[in-house]
C-alpha cells in the first residue's frame, strides 16, 4: 500500500494491529496524493465507502457490538486495499480510498469490487454473525474536481446516490446529475443497453469451485454473472437480473450465460481438464419456452460438449411457474445427461410435495442456513434436516457459502456431499481460475488429516485460565487421549465442529458463557458427547441443577484430586463405548 507521512491521513503499515488514520479537514494528505498525480497523464479514483446498516446494528445489538464489527471492517479493508492505493478513515462508519489509474485501466472500479468482495463472508462478532455490505461512490481526479475538498464532495454525493439503489450500491460521479431515480445505478436500463453489453463483452462469467467432501477435489465450477459496466463498475447478478427481466431479455441473457459456460467447458477440455463440470443458472424465461431443449441441445452439439458436463441450476420460483413446458424441459435436460440442481432450497417456501414432482439431482443449501450452525442448536438441526431429507430423496447436497474451517467440519461430519465458498476460493474470471483448477485439490491438508485419522478417544478441555488448562493437559496426556484445549467458548465450538469429540470437560465460570450454558448447547448440538463440568464449591447448586436438566453428566470440584479426575474422565469414555456398543446391537 502506498505510504505518505502519517500527518493526518494514510495507513501506517500492515504489521500488527492495522491503524487507519483519519482524513483531516480539507484532506491535506489527499492533496499531497493529488500533487503526485499532477503533471502526469494519469488520473486518480477516489472512493467514498460507507458501511451499510450500522444504525440498525446499534439499535438492536448495542454500541459494543458495533465497535467490534467496525474493527473487523477496518481490518478487512486494510487487507483488501493493494499496495499502490491509499486508505483513510472519514467517520465512524465511513472510509476513503484512493488509487491512481494505470494507463488504459479501470482501477477505481476494480478496487471497489475488491473491497465489496472482502465482505462476501459475514462479519463474526461472537456470538453474532453479521452480513455487512459497502455502498461506494467514485469520483475521478481531475475529471470531476480539481482539488481534494471538491473531490471528496463529489465522491460523497455519488455514494449517497448509490445507497438509494439499496445496500451494496455503487456509482461513478456524473457531473451535474440531478438527485432523482433516473441517475440511480439500480434504475431500469433500456433493453438495448443489455444487448450492447453482451456485444461489447461487458457481460462476463466468473467461476467459483465446488469441491467434494471426500477429498477436497474440484468437481465443478459454479457460474456467476457479472456486468463490467463502464459507469457503475462491476455489477453482480442480483443487481442486473431484475432490470434484465423488466426489459424482457431474461431469456436472451440466460441463453448467453449457458453458451458461455458451455464454451468454457470446451476450453477446459482442450487444456486436459476433463473432470470438471460447469454449473449454470437456468432462468424461467428460457425453461418455460417450448424450444428450450432444442436451443440447449444445439449449443452442446456446436461446442461438442456432453450434456453430463453441464449442471443446470434452477430456483424455487422457477419450479412454481404456471408454465406448461417447465417439467417437460427438465425431464428432457435430464435425458441429455445434465445434472439438475435446486439452487436456493428453502428460500421461497417450496413445498416438499412440489419438490418431489421434479427430477432433481442436487440441492444447494443457501448461505443463510449456515450462519451459526456451529453454535446454534436450531440452525444445526435445520441443516441436518435438509441434508437428511435430500439424501432420503436420492439427492446430493451442496453447501453454498462455506467460509470457515468450523463450518466445513460441521458439514462434513453431517455428511454434506459438496462445498462452495470463500474458504476455498472467491469467484474468479475464466482465465484467472485456470491455475486453481490445475491443482485439482483444495485444502488437501484438511481432507488428508481427516481421512487418515484413526478412531480415537478425543477429549475437549475448556477453561479460560491458561494455567488451569495447562495443568489439565499435563495431567490427562498420560492417559493416551487425543487432547483438544480451548481457552474460550468460541474456540471450543470451532473445535467441536471440526473434530469428533466424545467427552467434554468444561470450567463453570467463564466470561462469555457459563459452563452449564455451554454444556447445554453442546448437548443439543452433539447429543452423543459426554459432558463434565469443573466447578468450585460455590457453584454446587447451579451444577446440580444442570445435572438434573441433563446438561452435564457429572461435576468435578476445584481444586481437584488428580486420581479422582482421571477416573471420572475414564468413566466418561467407558460410557461412550457402552452407548456405541448398544447402538451396534440394536
Amino acid at each position: 500500500m502506498s505510504t505518505l507521512p502519517p500527518a493526518d491521513g494514510t495507513l501506517g503499515g500492515r504489521s500488527g494491529q492495522p491503524e487507519i488514520y483519519r482524513l483531516g479537514a480539507s484532506g491535506p494528505s489527499l492533496n499531497s496524493v493529488l500533487a503526485g498525480v499532477d503533471g502526469t497523464t494519469r488520473k486518480l479514483a477516489l472512493l467514498h465507502i460507507d458501511v451499510d446498516g450500522i444504525g440498525a446494528i446499534n439499535a438492536t445489538l448495542g454500541e459494543n457490538i458495533v465497535e467490534q464489527a467496525l474493527r473487523v471492517v477496518a481490518r478487512r479493508l486494510v487487507q483488501a486495499v493493494p499496495d499502490d492505493a491509499w486508505l483513510w478513515r472519514l467517520g465512524s462508519e465511513e472510509f476513503v480510498a484512493a488509487i491512481a489509474y494505470r494507463e488504459g485501466g479501470s482501477d477505481g472500479e476494480t478496487l471497489a469490487e475488491r473491497l465489496r468482495e472482502a465482505f462476501d463472508a459475514p462479519v463474526q462478532v461472537q456470538p453474532f454473525v453479521l452480513d455487512v455490505t459497502l455502498s461506494i461512490g467514485i469520483a475521478i481526479y481531475p475529471d470531476h474536481a480539481h482539488d481534494a475538498a471538491a473531490l471528496l464532495v463529489a465522491a460523497e454525493q455519488t455514494m449517497r446516490r448509490a445507497k438509494r439503489s439499496g445496500p451494496g450500491g455503487q456509482a461513478v460521479y456524473v457531473p451535474d446529475a440531478l438527485p432523482d431515480p433516473a441517475n440511480d445505478p439500480g434504475r431500469e436500463h433500456p433493453g438495448h443497453r443489455f444487448v450492447d453489453a453482451i456485444a461489447q463483452s461487458e457481460f462476463r462469467l466468473y467461476y467459483q469451485p465446488v469441491v467434494s467432501a471426500q477429498d477436497g477435489s474440484i468437481v465443478a465450477c459454479s457460474s456467476l454473472l457479472r456486468w463490467h459496466n463502464t459507469q457503475e463498475g462491476v455489477l453482480r447478478a442480483n443487481r442486473i437480473l431484475p432490470a434484465v427481466e423488466r426489459a424482457g431479455l431474461a431469456g436472451a441473457v440466460g441463453l448467453w450465460t449457458i453458451e458461455t459456460a458451455i464454451g468454457q467447458v470446451q476450453r477446459w477440455r482442450g487444456m486436459g481438464i476433463d473432470y470438471l463440470n460447469a454449473s449454470v443458472p437456468l432462468e424461467g424465461a428460457l425453461l418455460s419456452r417450448a424450444e428450450c431443449l432444442d436451443l440447449i441441445g444445439e449449443l452442446l452439439h456446436r461446442y461438442d460438449v456432453a450434456g453430463a458436463a453441464i449442471e443446470f441450476e434452477v430456483s424455487e420460483s422457477v419450479l412454481t411457474l404456471d408454465a406448461p413446458h417447465v417439467a417437460a424441459n427438465l425431464v428432457g435436460l435430464r435425458g441429455m445427461g445434465a445434472v439438475l440442481t435446486l439452487g436456493d432450497f428453502g428460500m421461497r417456501g417450496l413445498s416438499l410435495a412440489t419438490l418431489a414432482q421434479f427430477p432433481l439431482d442436487r440441492l444447494k443449501i443457501d448461505r443463510s442456513f449456515l450462519r451459526n450452525i456451529t453454535t446454534s442448536p436450531r440452525s444445526a438441526a435445520l441443516v441436518r434436516g435438509i441434508i437428511a431429507m435430500g439424501h432420503q430423496l436420492g439427492m446430493t447436497l451442496v453447501a453454498k457459502g462455506v467460509e470457515t474451517d468450523a463450518e466445513l467440519g460441521f458439514l462434513r461430519r453431517n455428511h454434506c456431499d459438496f462445498f462452495q465458498g470463500y474458504l476455498f476460493s472467491p469467484p474468479l474470471p475464466g482465465t484467472d481460475i485456470d491455475e486453481l483448477l490445475r491443482r485439482r485439490f483444495l485444502l488437501p491438508h484438511v481432507f488428508q488429516e481427516t481421512a487418515s485419522m484413526q478412531p480415537t478417544r478425543t477429549l475437549l478441555l475448556l477453561d479460560d485460565e491458561e494455567n488451569v488448562l495447562r495443568s489439565l493437559v499435563r495431567l490427562l496426556r498420560r492417559d493416551g487421549y487425543r487432547l483438544l484445549a480451548a481457552g474460550s467458548v468460541s474456540e471450543a465450538f470451532d473445535l467441536l465442529a471440526r473434530n469428533d469429540v466424545q467427552v467434554v470437560l468444561s470450567d463453570q465460570r467463564m466470561p462469555d458463557m457459563s459452563g452449564t450454558e455451554f454444556l447445554a448447547r453442546v448437548r443439543d448440538l452433539y447429543p452423543d458427547t459426554v459432558r463434565l463440568a469443573l466447578s468450585g464449591y460455590t457453584d454446587l447448586e447451579t451444577i446440580s441443577q444442570a445435572i438434573n436438566q441433563d446438561a452435564a453428566y457429572r461435576f468435578l470440584i476445584k481444586p481437584w484430586d488428580d486420581a479422582d479426575l482421571r477416573e471420572h474422565v475414564r468413566a466418561a469414555f467407558r460410557l461412550v463405548e457402552q452407548r456405541h456398543a448398544g447402538h451396534h446391537r440394536d
